[in-house]
């Protein structure tokens, strides 16, 4: 979901394997272990975004194709909702990308509250907000789902 190509999606898994790793000492047992996992694979996803982020001219070919793709008028299916609803959930930031994932997950609010290090409010708040934000932008870029 944070990478748009193969390649970079290869990249950022061996990276998050790295910091998984390197990371293993320090897991105190305070929580579940899969909690701890993703927590530093988010961490480490969030990162490693950032950091592609700031390479210039990165993401003109997604740009291009997500222009063409608004200009043709498809007939939706569930593989073209799914397939538009991601494209959607890459035009957020980074901690929206991170709750929406972590619900797609299907972690409770208290769950992603604890691994992204908010209160379970705040987590439900935010992922309110986040729904609401991808459904203005799945309709604006004529996506809508009926």
């Amino acid at each position: 979901m944070y990478m748009d190509n193969q390649e970079d999606q290869n990249d950022l898994y061996q990276e998050i394997v790295l910091q998984l790793w390197k990371s293993y000492t320090r897991f105190q047992g305070q929580s579940q272990f899969s909690t701890w996992m993703y927590r530093v694979a988010l961490n480490t996803a969030i990162t490693y975004f950032k950091k592609a982020k700031q390479v210039v001219g990165r993401n003109e070919a997604f740009d291009e194709k997500m222009k063409s793709m608004q200009s043709s008028e498809v007939d939706m299916d569930i593989e073209s909702q799914v397939h538009y609803l991601y494209k959607a959930i890459y035009l957020l930031n980074d901690v929206e990308k991170a709750l929406v994932f972590l619900y797609l997950e299907g972690f409770s609010h208290q769950d992603i509250g604890r691994n992204l290090g908010i209160s379970e409010g705040n987590a439900r708040v935010k992922l309110n907000r986040t729904k609401s934000k991808l459904q203005e932008i799945i309709k604006n870029q004529g996506y809508e789902f009926r």
